[in-house]
């Protein structure tokens, strides 16, 4: 075979014969997608990266090779020489790119055939997920998955390219690192060359990008690989790759114009030409109008704060909110009225789900307000409250009371299902939001201690500097979220740069001067060397492509993604390995419980 692929040659791809090329002999590789024997003439569909093309075998021409033609099946793969002609009239596919053409073949060889497949190779597919996944080879074979990872290589180009025109380098940063737990666990890879010690595959090459500008780099950027051992679900997996960046001598602005220019030239990429400046919201406005901190802006049903006119309510779930230094919040559906019993039900799970005690509604209809709340509440609250919410006859009416990290998730979620429910998002709209002005600072109830809303080396707005004394939960983060239909698809911050407020803000997080030492301890000392002001961001590139290639789930643009499990059900990881590995590196495997 070595010998016979010697004196054959791929002139150009299946999916790239045109009628330019008409009367040419020309020599295609690749895979069969389809043959149909029509008594005399036999038609295969060739496909490869590139599409399909239709070759015919004529008995009149060669009856050795239409004899060959016999026995190809689904996946065969085949190399064919033959002649590009027209195709006759009334047998064009405008559907297809090469619907104009076939190439009438006059030679061919088999390269290799193919076991029955666990499933046909189509555009099209309603097969499991894990069994896609499982012959992840076959499924890549698809053209749509195809389609993605060619346009995600693309994106990598065009990301390369802008970067370095505007003067970022290029730098790699370790995979074997230091753990430093924030948030999500660490991947954790034992030493054996230090017995008892382990590395950390990194969840983000955040000190390290801060240590470069420290270097003197100016600007750095990596399409990286990074590591969280997390609870997975369709946009998340436990290894994902961010475009990372970097950039010395800088504010919040200078980050964001580049940063803008970056996603303009990504979505070139897709035909989709974007305008900039993109839209600005605040947290507090996002949060106070659409429930969440990562809004869909691409509809209304946005929270309206009834507080103030339904704090003196009759209704007691209002009232105590309203005296704990709660709000009274509340969404209107417009047409909802028409809600069943089992849909509203379904809305009070939501509800629940996010910490909500129930969901109170109200029916607005002809008769009156419907709802087991409407004889608390005086004609007066009824009335403003309409009026507030702009409800009319037919609408639906949704409150949340509670304190407002409870009320304004609750009905933030609440918005997103009843638009996807509703069909109020419009398909084809490419809606992005810089979300600014985050906290730095949170209370968790549970540890009795503030925690990092972003990570500890963000820098606190300088207005905000004398609240870290005062009033920690005042502080605002130079912080900053792209927020594309929902989904946050990159975050960033300008970076402490003084070891003194870096050390505050430890001290504010409880972090003793010796767990900082011990966990941070290289970048705290790289500090105290002339470190420049800086600040970057990262995007999470599979997120940026499920959304600009309409998938349902980052998984179909990873090349080889992990199941929800965090396994690989084609290749089998994890997997158990032997003592003698083990023993090598020093570990014992505990029994379970």
């Amino acid at each position: 075979m070595i010998e016979k692929m010697a004196e054959w040659r791929r002139t150009c791809y299946a999916g790239e014969v045109s009628t330019s090329q008409t009367g040419e002999k020309i020599g295609l590789m690749g895979w069969v997608q389809r043959r149909r024997d029509h008594g005399g003439l036999i038609f295969i569909d060739l496909r490869d990266r590139e599409g399909l093309v239709q070759l015919v075998f004529n008995p009149e021409t060669d009856s050795a090779v239409h004899e060959k033609a016999h026995n190809l099946r689904s996946e065969f793969v085949i190399a064919v020489k033959g002649v590009v002609q027209k195709r006759p009239e009334g047998t064009v596919n405008p559907d297809l790119k090469t619907g104009e053409v076939e190439v009438a073949v006059t030679e061919i060889i088999v390269l290799n055939d193919s076991a029955p497949l666990p499933f046909m190779i189509e555009d099209d597919t309603d097969v499991a997920e894990m069994t896609r996944l499982k012959y992840r080879y076959l499924d890549l074979r698809r053209a749509p998955l195809q389609r993605k990872l060619m346009l995600r290589h693309k994106v990598a180009m065009a990301t390369r390219n802008y970067l370095t025109r505007n003067g970022f380098l290029e730098i790699e940063t370790p995979v074997l690192t230091k753990s430093t737990p924030e948030g999500a666990r660490d991947y954790l890879v034992p030493s054996r060359l230090n017995p008892g010690a382990f590395y950390a595959l990194p969840q983000s090459p955040q000190l390290f990008k801060q240590i470069l500008m420290i270097s003197g780099f100016d600007r750095y950027f990596q399409i990286v690989k990074c590591f969280r051992d997390e609870d997975l679900r369709a946009d998340r997996q436990p290894e994902f790759t961010q475009i990372d960046a970097e950039m010395s001598f800088v504010d919040r602005e200078d980050v964001i114009s580049v940063m803008e220019g970056l996603v303009v030239e990504i979505f070139k990429e897709s035909g989709v030409v974007l305008a900039p400046p993109f839209a600005r919201l605040t947290y507090a406005e996002a949060v106070g109008r659409f429930g969440v901190d990562n809004p869909d802006t691409r509809f209304a049903l946005e929270l309206v704060d009834l507080t103030a006119l339904l704090s003196g309510s009759g209704f007691k779930v209002f009232a105590d909110a309203a005296s704990k230094k709660g709000v009274i919040k509340a969404i209107c559906v417009k047409g909802g009225a028409t809600f069943s019993r089992k849909d509203l039900d379904d809305l009070t799970e939501i509800a629940v789900s996010f910490g909500a005690k129930g969901l109170a509604w109200v029916k607005v209809t002809e008769e009156g307000w419907q709802s087991p709340i409407a004889k608390f509440l005086s004609d007066a609250e009824k009335e403003g409250t309409a009026k507030a919410l702009g409800a009319v006859t037919g609408d639906l009416i949704l409150f949340a009371a509670d304190k407002p990290s409870v009320a304004n998730t609750v009905l933030g979620r609440l918005r997103t299902n009843i638009g996807g429910r509703l069909d109020l998002i419009p398909k084809d709209r490419l809606n992005f939001v810089w979300v600014t002005d985050f906290p730095s600072f949170d209370y968790d109830d549970a540890e009795k201690r503030y925690v990092a809303v972003h990570h500890p080396f963000t820098a606190p707005m300088d207005e905000d500097l004398a609240y870290l004394d005062t009033d920690p939960l005042k502080v605002r983060a130079k912080a900053y979220d792209l927020v594309l239909n929902g989904s946050e698809i990159g975050g960033g911050s300008i970076r402490i740069h003084r070891s003194d407020v870096q050390a505050k803000v430890f001290e504010k997080l409880g972090i003793a001067k010796e767990e900082a030492e011990e966990r941070f301890g290289f970048l705290l000392e790289a500090l105290k060397y002339g470190t420049p002001p800086h600040g970057g961001i990262a995007f999470g590139l599979d997120r940026i492509m499920a959304i600009m290639t309409g998938s349902e789930s980052i998984r179909d643009c990873i090349a080889f993604p992990k199941t929800q499990k965090a396994t690989d059900v084609m290749s089998d990881a994890p997997s158990p390995v032997d003592q003698k590995q083990l023993d090598e590196i020093f570990i014992r495997v505990a029994k379970k419980a």
